[in-house]
């Protein structure tokens, strides 16, 4: 397979497979300029008034990739495709019925073909042996008909090179919760999903009590068997508490255990703290939720939607590797500002695969601005990645964002009106407005606001790639130096050498083969603990949620994953992912020059060694 340099060929390849071909292959545009003007002009069309004026402003924060709108957007925004520039959705709650799955797969397909990525919760299908009421058949269970979504997913694929994006999510109390952890290790007939587990406060006071726990399903029509045990649960697609039947119990360990083994072995499931996304929810008040959009990074209610897009914080250092270099806040501050309202127009603009998704997005009108380039950022400022002072840094970079972004939506409300389910008592109850300062809550009481939720961080792998390789969101810097694997419009893979942004600019600043600072560090070198207060710091500045995963060595222990997975509930994580290096066969990043890691004396394989420089 051919390889290139990255400066030379990579954005400009990344662009030409991802964003750029019309549905018949063709190229249609000469140039990402082109694609810029395409956007900007697509978006502002939203605008009643001052069009020009707001294509112009769109244009100039798309230049230099300071703003990274998602995927969907950069493709579909102007052009003639019936697709969707929202990346993600989750689908509604699924009756428990042959009709019911099968209409709902219809819809997941719909939505898939359109170019949205789905989230599904199937915690609503009975579990496998039991008995159907109206026909006496025995029911197959969830997993099963996730090999359905599986084969469906895989003939849209066929005819796209960009295969759809699939989460499924199961509840820690479902009674095949234990197969559906076990789902990718059995067997590989899930491979297309994403996995996540709906992990609640009180399996995880189980597990650190050695406690039993109650696997349980609601009863519905059944019949109550006679020595049969009753709780109370608000089950998945539901809003008030049902009678469930304890099927049986089992010892909240094992199954935490048989997790830990699960993400040791294939980095999957994920796992989401479903109480704290619930009572952290700014629309607590009207909705629950139970999944979230394919890379965990947006808890989404049913039939619910986001747009995506990411401020590339690499072209806000100035002075960059220099011996006093800063921040743009200003830059910053203007940049936040349109991309807000940028995203904003991009629901009035969109096509959207169902009525229920159109009439849920724009009751709540949520958006999803979040960052890229963090950890070149932060090298190109002189600071290691997971230091205080770089996690101070990102505090007053994300509060900047926050306060921004909530400022320009209460502006939007004044000049087009707040969301149609905005409730002022309920809504400036919710924790994470109580925790803006008093002048933003006097000003949503006034105003109102725009936008339910503002602020999501995403992996952004795609845009990152076609920014000149930047940091992926607000992970580590992957690799200095990799092979990158990238698919393209015939459904080829291409494989490119690749260096990260910053590394290439440092090099090009002081020379091919100058000595690499302390600072400059790669996820290997960033210790668990300093990865996840990271996550924390930025989570506690996000409305939504983040996505990123925490990277451990090769030779991590389950034990030692179970380490992570509690400090991030204790953190106030809405969720977590690990990645022990190596547990995923063919990946997309290849490292292909790493550099040496810090020697930690006397590491032991323990909680120690995870949690320390």
């Amino acid at each position: 397979m051919p390889t290139t340099s990255l400066k030379a060929q990579i954005s400009e390849h990344v662009w030409r497979t991802k964003y750029q071909w019309s549905e018949g292959g063709h190229m249609h545009e000469p140039s990402i300029e082109a694609t810029w003007d395409r956007v900007a002009l697509a978006v502002s069309g939203a605008e009643a008034h001052h069009h020009n004026e707001w294509r112009e402003r769109f244009r100039a924060i798309l230049g230099d990739f300071r703003f990274l709108p998602g995927g969907r957007i950069l493709a579909s925004a102007g052009t003639s495709r019936r697709a969707t520039l929202l990346n993600c959705f989750v689908m509604g709650p699924m009756e428990d019925s042959i009709q019911g799955i099968f209409n709902a797969l219809r819809e997941a397909m719909l939505t898939l073909q359109a170019g949205g990525g789905v989230g599904v919760d199937f915690s609503t299908l009975r579990p496998a042996g039991s008995l159907a009421v109206s026909s006496g058949s025995v029911a197959s269970g969830p997993i099963s008909f996730m090999k359905a979504w599986q084969a469906a997913n895989a003939v849209l694929a066929s005819s796209n090179p960009r295969r759809g994006a699939m989460m499924a999510t199961l509840r820690c109390d479902h009674p095949d919760i234990e197969s559906f952890i076990e789902a990718k290790i059995a067997s590989g007939a899930v491979q297309h999903f994403n996995q996540s587990v709906l992990l609640t406060d009180e399996f995880m006071r189980a597990v650190e009590d050695d406690g039993l726990w109650p696997l349980v399903f609601p009863v519905g029509a059944h019949p109550v068997p006679e020595d049969g045990e009753l709780c109370v649960r608000i089950w998945s697609g539901g809003v008030t508490p049902q009678p469930c039947l304890v099927h049986r119990r089992i010892p909240a360990r094992a199954l935490w255990d048989k997790l830990l083994a699960a993400i040791h072995a294939g980095a999957e499931p994920g796992v989401l703290f479903i109480d704290r996304i619930n009572s952290a929810n700014n629309l607590w008040y009207c909705e629950r939720l139970y999944a979230t959009n394919p890379c965990g990074g947006v808890p989404l209610p049913s039939n619910g939607a986001c747009n995506l897009g990411s401020i590339n914080l690499t072209r806000f250092v100035q002075n960059p590797f220099a011996e006093h270099p800063r921040v743009d806040f200003g830059g910053l501050k203007a940049v936040a500002s349109v991309a807000t309202r940028f995203l904003d127009n991009v629901h009035d603009i969109s096509l959207f695969p169902l009525k229920a998704q159109e009439k849920v997005a724009e009751a709540c009108r949520r958006v999803g601005l979040g960052v890229t380039g963090l950890a070149d950022m932060l090298a190109m400022l002189g600071l290691r990645y997971g230091s205080q002072a770089s996690i101070d840094l990102t505090h007053e970079i994300m509060r900047t964002i926050r306060d921004t972004a909530y400022f320009t939506s209460i502006a939007i409300a004044q000049e087009k009106g707040a969301f149609p389910e905005f409730d002022k008592i309920k809504f400036g109850a919710s924790p994470f407005v109580l925790g803006l300062s008093h002048e933003i809550q006097d000003a949503i009481a006034q105003h109102g606001i725009r936008n339910s939720h503002l602020l999501a961080v995403a992996p952004s792998d795609s845009i990152s790639l076609l920014a000149n390789n930047v940091s992926g969101g607000i992970q580590p810097i992957a690799a200095l130096d990799a092979l990158r694997r990238v698919r393209g419009p015939d459904g080829q893979v291409m494989t490119f050498d690749v260096e990260d942004a910053a590394w290439h600019q440092y090099k090009a600043l002081y020379g091919h083969h100058a000595k690499r600072p302390e600072h400059f560090v790669q996820g290997v070198d960033v210790s668990a603990e300093d990865q996840l207060r990271m996550m924390a710091t930025v989570q506690s500045c996000v409305d939504n949620a983040i996505t990123r995963a925490i990277l451990l060595p090769k030779n991590a222990n389950p034990q030692e994953i179970g380490f992570v997975v509690r400090r991030a509930w204790q953190l106030g994580l809405k969720g977590c992912s690990v990645y022990r290096e190596g547990s995923r066969g063919s990946e997309a990043v290849v490292t292909c020059k790493r550099i040496e890691r810090r020697q930690a004396t006397g590491r032991a394989n323990d909680e120690a060694g995870l949690f320390s420089q």
